[in-house]
């Protein structure tokens, strides 16, 4: 199991860390708002521990940010509020749980061990468009059965069209979401990258997933 902790306070976020390794998970700690939403759009994490006051972005922009992006697994907030209405705001923010500083390990603990328990499938589940399967869960990608080799950020593309399928997503929208900054018009790196994905989803195939929208962007359809 990854788990991603995204804390700026040198004490509590070493402290969450080592916690968690002695109990076996592979854990990375992120302290910038804006570098830590990259890292989990970016890479397959089981769990996101995040807190709400962060600099670069905060806790909630990040949470809004990554639910509207399709971010589906689980995130742990740690809030020092502890007001009803508060908390109320955090889990219709999209948060799974939270735990209130200042913690006890043990609490945090088995909070992380019961959103662990959640079954797998819910929360990475296989996106299917036609005979393409991309698991989020192992990041492995196959068309027609037959596993298909990508590179990190060709598999973050293509996971994101798959999980807008039908809908033409334009390159302002690839490019911000893949490489976390925004759209440079004098870049041609998401045509390059759709062009490598053609090759490898589509070559072979009579039915073509991928499609260019000209002026707009791409669409991944049946």
């Amino acid at each position: 199991m990854r788990i991603l902790v995204i804390e700026d306070d040198p004490t509590v976020g070493q402290y969450v860390k080592r916690g968690l390794e002695e109990h076996r998970w592979a854990v990375d700690l992120m302290t910038d708002g804006e570098e830590g939403e990259r890292r989990a759009s970016s890479e397959a994490y089981d769990l996101i521990i995040l807190d709400m006051r962060l600099p670069g972005k905060s806790g909630t922009e990040i949470l809004h940010s990554l639910r509207a992006k399709g971010f589906e697994r689980p995130v742990l907030v740690l809030t020092a509020q502890d007001a009803v209405d508060a908390k109320v705001a955090t889990l219709r923010a999209g948060a799974d749980d939270y735990v209130t500083k200042p913690f006890a390990f043990e609490e945090l603990l088995a909070r992380v061990e019961a959103l662990s328990r959640r079954p797998r499938a819910l929360a990475s589940p296989v996106l299917r468009v036609g005979d393409l399967e991309i698991d989020q869960a192992t990041r492995e990608v196959r068309r027609a059965g037959v596993s298909i080799e990508v590179t990190p950020k060709e598999y973050t593309v293509l996971e994101y069209l798959a999980r807008h399928a039908g809908r033409v997503m334009s390159r302002t929208l690839i490019t911000e979401y893949a490489w976390g900054y925004h759209f440079d018009p004098g870049t041609n790196i998401v045509d390059v990258v759709i062009n490598h994905l053609r090759k490898k989803v589509d070559a072979g195939h009579g039915r073509k997933l991928i499609t260019t929208v000209r002026g707009v962007g791409y669409v991944l359809k049946e």
